[in-house]
């Protein structure tokens, strides 16, 4: 080894096994650059001083006896910890290169410029310890990164703060909490392309869902300019899932969300000279814009995937892409450190009971609930303020805030997505946090009584007062095995995801209801007839939400097919049956411009509802929508396991109707092995059995809605609880009738109902009856799961 390449080696050169030579960050693009180059990873081209230099730096300036003393005296107190580090810091920048050091940086540097064909060229300079981003232990963020650095003189000024940053009061921490010795730590310095995302756009993608750890979909952050505002959570970014078991069948948009985040700020160079930053406001256009296309973020996620199956492991990485080129790269890659080491055979469950009133909402990090005291802190000098066990308040965080971090039973900041600093930290200490909340700083205060809720999926909420709330255990290791197919009733699609360890044998109702109640929020046929609507206030909310989209039509079909397919991805290869929206006019007033669309009902729960609404005039045009969004799930999305339901179907003739309507909008029974469903929950379903399973694939028995209507008993009547049973034997005949005569004529059964899940022996009767599936609310999964092997065994 010559003493050149003994102080410097470029990316193409390392590999993965270089971590002792060049740090995790950089033995893993060198890794990249040798080996996936091929594959369609892109890099930008660089190199990596040695950890050997770092030594030789260290030896030649005598810095190995000023490091042990200054932490002698730290550790005997005699000094405390921001004296040490600046100390230390200070003796590292005042430091000469030695001189093969310098010149093999130097060479290195002209070389890099003469490739890329330029003068002067701007890099980064990133620190790349030797101990980080091992599978156990993430030193991500402890060291330093400087961007646009032009020029030698800056480059080698820059190479000696990248080691002193070895020295932060973070790393210094973070060491001694994980057991490293300071000594056995070195340094290396990445120095690569600066790639111009400053006029284009940056952030961090993982190769699984970073909170549920689902191992199908990408997961990418973006935001304007450079990417340190995403990792730091300075701004709510973009936030992107993709579906890769359907990645790379040719003409599909596996994207399961797409979320535009405020990206209230966007950093960019600070000057020509080169070296400095700055955070400047974005525009209006670009808050109201996403960062990245649909093409583009199907090519992230290919990488991702790519890069995923070469390392046989969940990945966090970093991207960037060039405003000027358009091309995107990947700037980092490093195992993933949470999700990887959780245990797979338990799962917690919280479900909230009594709360207060809501005071702020975010994104959940950890599907947990605690209660406790806020305690507010707005700038990381008044950490010695925190009180442990609090509730941490604050705007954002950075490493520096990871000392009392540990010391808090929650989080909740202003700003950041589920990529920030406080969202990776909170996973690493198995703490919930709600994060990119707007205004957690301004609308709570300090020593209040609060509790946070992040176990209703995506969206975190901060309650007033100490709400009450159950935690329940799942565990997974014992699961016994049945002939009847036991699956999930999931209305939420940003909870669905917290659910895939679950041997399910599908999903046997997915409410679609729900998801245009909590995404889509608008009336369908208020946006079909989006101009002719009276009520000014909710067409202003109307416009707004839709304010992206020519055809506001559209904007329903979007979001809905989006909101469906985080169901149908948790489940998929296996059956997803999706019942087409079943609100009662009361409920669709309630969506905005609904009002105008809906008559007033003295009994919604028998009236205007389910399939008579399907081929309305009334309702004919929003229908179409609903099954527009399954169409783009099927088929543009790929997500062929989705089965359509049909609720409250009161004949045959008028199934006839619903079907033909649903064949006019490009859904028809059989094509593109489309199956069509009803639900079993009108006397007339059984009755005319027979007659329905000529005209649907199976049936799906809604107890709620059959007991009901069999015993005359409206299910919400306070006064009349005490004669709801569905084990009525009314209801067991209904019941062993309607599988008895759907199976003569071919037809599969299944149960969706609540009985199963509130009382999970009543799946020994449904057993008995010889039902096909059970469906049942996820937390009682292993519960009816247990009843039905024992009822099978008898």
């Amino acid at each position: 080894m010559s003493a050149a390449n003994k102080n410097v080696i470029w990316f193409e050169d390392l590999s993965r096994g270089d971590v002792a030579l060049v740090g995790g960050k950089n033995s893993s693009l060198g890794e990249m650059v040798q080996q996936l180059g091929s594959k369609g990873i892109d890099v930008p081209p660089g190199f990596a001083t040695t950890s050997d230099a770092f030594r030789a730096f260290i030896k030649a300036n005598n810095l190995n006896q000023v490091i042990a003393e200054a932490m002698e005296m730290l550790d005997a107190g005699k000094r405390t910890l921001a004296e040490t580090g600046k100390a230390v810091r200070a003796a590292i920048v005042a430091g000469d290169w030695p001189d093969d050091i310098r010149e093999a940086i130097l060479q290195a540097y002209r070389e890099l410029s003469e490739r890329t064909g330029n003068t002067e060229l701007s890099v980064a300079v990133r620190s790349s310890a030797t101990a980080e981003d091992l599978p156990d232990a993430s030193f991500a963020g402890q060291q330093e990164t400087y961007l646009n650095v032009r020029g030698e003189a800056a480059l080698l000024s820059t190479c000696r703060r990248c080691y002193a940053s070895l020295f932060t009061d973070r790393a210094i921490t973070y060491r001694k909490i994980q057991g490293f010795d300071h000594n056995q730590v070195a340094l290396s310095i990445g120095v690569q392309l600066m790639v111009r995302s400053d006029i284009g756009g940056s952030g961090v993608m993982f190769s699984i869902d970073t909170e549920s750890g689902f191992d199908k979909v990408v997961l990418i952050n973006a935001a304007w300019g450079l990417g340190e505002n995403v990792v730091q959570g300075a701004v709510t970014p973009d936030e992107y899932e993709v579906f890769k078991p359907l990645l790379d069948t040719p003409g599909l948009k596996p994207i399961v969300e797409k979320t535009c985040g405020a990206k209230e700020i966007k950093m960019i160079y600070a000057g020509a000279e080169g070296g400095e930053t700055k955070n400047v406001p974005t525009s209006k256009a670009e808050r109201g814009a996403y960062v990245l296309s649909d093409e583009e973020i199907l090519n992230l996620a290919r990488q991702a995937a790519t890069i995923e199956k070469h390392y046989g492991q969940a990945m966090d990485m970093e991207w960037a892409k060039d405003g000027e080129t358009g091309k995107l790269y990947i700037v980092q890659a490093r195992p993933e450190t949470v999700q990887s080491r959780i245990d797979v055979t338990a799962l917690k469950s919280y479900t909230i009971k009594k709360t207060g009133k809501t005071l702020i909402t975010g994104l959940s990090v950890g599907a947990a609930v605690r209660a406790g005291r806020v305690c507010m802190i707005e700038d990381v000098k008044d950490i010695d303020k925190f009180i442990d066990g609090s509730i941490l308040v604050t705007s954002t965080t950075d490493p520096d805030w990871v000392p009392i971090m540990k010391r808090a039973t929650a989080i909740i900041t202003d700003h950041g997505g589920r990529t920030s600093h406080a969202a990776i930290v909170s996973r690493e200490l198995g703490l919930p946090a709600i994060v990119g909340t707007g205004n957690a700083t301004h609308v709570l205060h300090d020593q209040q009584e609060v509790t946070i809720s992040c176990a209703g999926g995506e969206d975190g909420v901060v309650y007033e007062g100490t709400a009450e709330y159950e935690v329940h255990d799942v565990h997974l290791d014992h699961v016994p095995a049945t002939k009847t197919r036991i699956m999930l009733n999931l209305a939420d699609p940003s909870a669905a995801f917290r659910w895939w360890r679950l041997p399910a044998d599908g999903v046997g109702l997915a409410r679609m209801e729900f998801v245009v109640n909590s995404a889509v929020r608008v009336h369908p046929m208020a946006l079909v007839h989006f101009d002719t609507l009276k009520d000014e206030e909710a067409k202003a909310e109307i416009a707004a939400l839709t304010h992206r989209y020519d055809n506001k039509g559209d904007y329903f079909v979007e979001t809905l097919a989006r909101g469906l397919s985080r169901i149908a991805a948790v489940a998929y290869p296996k059956p997803v049956i999706i019942r087409m929206s079943d609100f009662k006019t009361n409920e669709y007033a309630e969506l905005l411009g609904g009002h105008a669309f809906e008559p007033k009902e003295e009994n919604p729960m028998i009236g205007f509802r389910g399939a008579s609404r399907y081929y309305s005039d009334n309702y004919r045009e929003g229908f179409a929508l609903e099954c527009r969004a399954i169409k783009m799930l099927r088929e543009e999305m790929g997500f062929d396991n989705v089965v359509v339901m049909i609720p409250f179907c009161r004949s045959p003739d008028e199934a006839d109707k619903v079907l033909a309507v649903m064949a006019d909008n490009g859904l028809k029974r059989g094509e593109n092995g489309l199956q069509v469903y009803v639900m079993g929950e009108i006397p007339s379903n059984v009755i005319r059995a027979a007659e329905f399973a000529e005209r649907f694939d199976g049936f799906s028995i809604g107890s709620n809605d059959l007991t009901q209507l069999t015993l005359g008993v409206d299910r919400d009547s306070g006064e009349l609880a005490d004669l709801f049973s569905e084990s009525d034997p009314a209801v067991i005949w209904m019941i062993e009738t309607l599988v008895a005569r759907a199976h003569e004529a071919g037809a599969k059964v299944g149960l969706c109902g609540q009985a199963p899940s509130n009382n999970p022996a009543f799946a020994k009767i449904l057993v008995k009856a010889g039902i096909d599936t059970i469906s049942v609310t996820p937390d009682s999964f292993v519960a009816v799961k247990t009843n039905v092997a024992e009822a099978e065994k008898n």
